[in-house]
């Protein structure tokens, strides 16, 4: 007889739904490309093997902190060359693009310019006598 996991204890990811989420993660390819790399079955029964492990809640688990360590990763590279660009692109336009970009992320965003009409009564009296 098999024992039961508890409730609370998570389920393992298995090799092969690791693989196929770094896949994914990595390149961005499709589901069915992914499966073939992470070693599921030729063809569509690999393609929905994968499709059922993407379902899981583990599997959609590891795959959200994948993405977010993945993001992490690019956001420095993306700062990186942004400030790369502000000091050495060939166009002043990207220089100034750039730094503007730069700022707006480190919060200081040029105010908004905005033209204020205001409606009211005027009345002139001129007494010519």
């Amino acid at each position: 007889m098999t024992a039961l996991k508890p409730m609370n204890e998570p389920a393992k990811l298995t090799a092969k739904q690791k693989a196929l989420i770094d896949t994914l993660v990595a390149t961005g390819c499709s589901i069915k490309e992914a499966s073939q790399q992470a070693g599921y079955a030729k063809g569509e029964a690999g393609r929905v093997s994968a499709s059922k492990a993407l379902r899981l809640p583990y599997v959609q688990q590891y795959m959200m902190e994948e993405v977010a360590r993945n993001l992490g990763v690019n956001a420095t590279k993306a700062v990186s060359r942004l400030v790369r660009l502000s000091e050495s692109a060939r166009s002043e336009y990207v220089q100034l693009e750039a730094s503007k970009d730069i700022l707006d992320r480190a919060g200081f965003k040029a105010p908004d310019k905005h033209q204020h009409l205001h409606a009211g009564q005027i009345s002139v009296a001129i007494d010519l006598s």
